[in-house]
């Protein structure tokens, strides 16, 4: 978040409370404020807990860095997380300069694998799914979408006319992606219970959702409009952390996380099977039958396309309809 207003958090509040004080009034996503917060706090108790992060400086940061990378061997993509976390603590909170160069030794990137599923193993693994959660599974491999992305779904961003998902995915960008025909039957079934669900708990005095606070501010009457549910929502109302208010939230990641595994299990598939595994299946096919590679980088939402070429390595190449360019020439 680039250019933010200063805000000063109340003196009055222990640390982490004016931490989330911040967090809450830039509108920082509930999961990033758990991560910062948890990362915060480890940084604390590293130097055992009694020393405030402002008596701390740079080279202090340096040690519990590097610590990460060399001690607990965490991925380089974890580290980073940990340093997003202490610069906002000290820039944003403490309104306080890291003075001096935070040399810290980086964890090593990990080569990036890419398990995919043949067409015969897919099956497989769809006939040990049902109900929800093979809908929700069907969505990441027939739509490329990441988890996260299809738990946050809302019934106003599928577009059953023009077999159209809408996301909004990583980066806070908007982006379209295809519905495959063959799930919208039962995903038509499934949103007629989401809207009679949500009409129960109209009538029930609730039936409020969670909105992006500029969106609500936007359009105040879409908490309530059943266009702005979440498509696939949990069992139980909750009380929201932050408003204190008792609303629908969306399901759980960890359920088809699950789920997933154990259909793998019972598929006799032997990989490493995750929800992200469907999605890379689904890029790879994606470049087997032909689409440019350009139009798959939209549809998956990666920022750059060399995310993208990483599936050139795992698709599988016909080598023997190739043809040689020595073929037909008169030597």
């Amino acid at each position: 978040m680039e250019n933010k207003a200063k805000f000063n958090p109340n003196p009055k509040l222990r640390l982490m409370d004016q931490v989330r004080e911040v967090l809450r009034y830039h509108h920082y996503a509930y999961r990033t404020e758990q991560t910062y917060c948890q990362w915060i706090l480890r940084f604390i108790r590293f130097f055992g807990g009694k020393t405030h992060p402002r008596d701390l400086g740079a080279k202090d940061v340096e040690r519990f860095l590097t610590d990460l990378a060399v001690k607990q061997a965490v991925a380089a993509s974890t580290q980073r997380q940990a340093l997003n976390a202490i610069v906002f603590l000290y820039r944003d909170v403490l309104d306080k300069s890291l003075k001096g160069k935070i040399a810290h030794i980086r964890a090593k990137r990990k080569p990036k694998t890419v398990t995919v599923l043949g067409t015969e193993e897919v099956t497989r693994f769809f006939r040990q799914m049902q109900g929800t959660h093979a809908l929700m599974a069907k969505l990441l491999y027939g739509s490329g979408l990441r988890l996260m992305e299809c738990v946050r779904l809302r019934i106003k961003d599928v577009d059953f006319d023009r077999k159209r998902i809408k996301i909004f995915g990583k980066g806070s960008k908007w982006r379209s992606t295809i519905l495959a025909p063959q799930v919208i039957p039962a995903l038509q079934e499934h949103m007629e219970r989401v809207k009679a669900l949500h009409h129960a708990d109209l009538e029930e005095g609730f039936g409020e959702v969670y909105i992006p606070t500029a969106l609500a501010r936007k359009y105040k009457h879409a908490a309530r409009e059943t266009s702005w549910q979440y498509l696939f929502p949990s069992k139980k109302r909750s009380i929201d952390p932050r408003s204190g208010m008792e609303r629908r939230h969306h399901v759980l990641e960890s359920g088809l996380q699950k789920a997933v595994k154990l259909a793998a299990k019972r598929a006799d598939i032997d990989k490493r099977v995750t929800c992200h595994t469907l999605r890379h299946s689904f890029a790879t096919t994606m470049l087997e039958k032909g689409v440019n590679i350009r139009v798959l980088q939209d549809l998956m939402g990666h920022a750059d396309v060399k995310t993208t070429e990483m599936y050139t390595h795992v698709m599988d190449k016909d080598i023997s309809r190739l043809i040689s360019p020595l073929e037909g020439l008169d030597l």
